[in-house]
């Protein structure tokens, strides 16, 4: 498994939270247990994703602001997810912030889909696609073993 296709996998872990969140209107307890998957899924995505994908791609001229622009993304995100922490789950209030969220992380996914990976198919070898897939797999399990 390459890195896109790693990066995909969890990609569409997201994208299921994100649909079951929205899909919570009145179980606050559901809400609250997804919410924490989530916010979990997105923390250690971000942070295997940063050590294993865009630091390679920070030191390469064609993907270097593409890297930098989804670096400073996944900032905005945390920032958002904090924001909704704070916020009683009840509260028509949280699910107005986190349409905000999901409005931001689905723009995120799919532009690193249809643009990063684009520029970085053509930036990277085949052989560091399938060793920063490798690493990137590696990474998340460490992240999830340890929470």
């Amino acid at each position: 498994m390459n890195v896109f296709e790693a990066l995909r996998h969890d990609h569409e872990v997201q994208r299921d939270l994100l649909n079951r969140l929205e899909d919570t209107q009145g179980a606050e307890q559901l809400r609250q247990q997804n919410f924490a998957k989530l916010k979990d899924e997105l923390s250690q995505h971000a942070a295997a994703e940063e050590k294993c994908f865009y630091a390679q791609l920070l030191t390469v001229d064609l993907t270097q602001d593409k890297a930098r622009h989804s670096v400073a993304e996944h900032k905005e995100m945390d920032d958002l997810v904090e924001e909704l922490a704070e916020i009683d789950y009840s509260s028509p209030q949280w699910l107005q912030k986190f349409k905000d969220l999901k409005h931001l992380v689905s723009h995120h996914l799919d532009e690193e889909e249809q643009e990063v990976f684009q520029m970085a198919g053509k930036a990277l070898t085949d052989k560091q696609k399938e060793y920063l897939g490798e690493q990137y797999r590696n990474e998340m399990e460490r992240h999830r073993k340890a929470s």
